[in-house]
């Protein structure tokens, strides 16, 4: 072999090499941007979480109003817990208004505050809803009765007795079918 040949081998040999190794050449130029992409990503993902913070605490605020009108809390322990949530919510909405550099946080507490009704510790009830709901009940009431009167039929796979227009028997969620006579 003369050396213009092994030279020839020596650069097919490093082509070759080239090739194979390419890949991992093209990873570590990727890897330097993903890394200089990373604060971007990380301050959305930081943003992110935060804002499912907030609407966290507005959903458990809400509830609190909510079991609060149903008189499952007691009226002493009601405004401390209220006022813990709303403190948490407050230093939520500060934290994303550093992070986006708004100064609304004042406009954006009296909209939460708007939304679930104020600090308002004793509840009013409007007589007209209570009405409405007596209403609403007598004839829920009235429907149950004439259900249970007169059965048109039976469940085929529990024997619940069923009405003609049930669809799907109450007790066992089974599909009702009546032939029609």
């Amino acid at each position: 072999m003369d050396i213009g040949s092994i030279f020839l081998l020596l650069g097919i040999l490093v082509v070759v090499i080239l090739f194979i190794f390419q890949p991992f050449i093209d990873e570590r130029r990727h890897k330097v941007l993903i890394t200089q992409a990373l604060p971007s990503i990380e301050k959305e993902l930081h943003v992110s979480s935060m804002l499912a913070e907030r609407d966290r605490i507005l959903r458990a605020l809400q509830e609190l109003d909510f079991d609060f009108n149903l008189g499952k809390i007691p009226e002493e322990d009601y405004p401390t817990q209220r006022q813990f949530l709303l403190q948490k919510g407050a230093e939520i909405i500060k934290k994303l208004d550093e992070i986006s550099g708004d100064e609304q946080s004042s406009d954006q507490l009296q909209r939460i505050e708007a939304t679930l009704g104020g600090d308002q510790i004793g509840v009013r009830i409007d007589n007209e809803k209570i009405e409405k709901d007596v209403d609403i009940e007598s004839m829920i009431a009235a429907r149950k009765r004439s259900k249970e009167s007169k059965p048109d039929g039976f469940c085929p796979k529990c024997g619940k007795p069923v009405s003609k227009t049930d669809k799907f028997c109450s007790k066992c969620g089974n599909t009702l079918r009546f032939l029609e006579r």
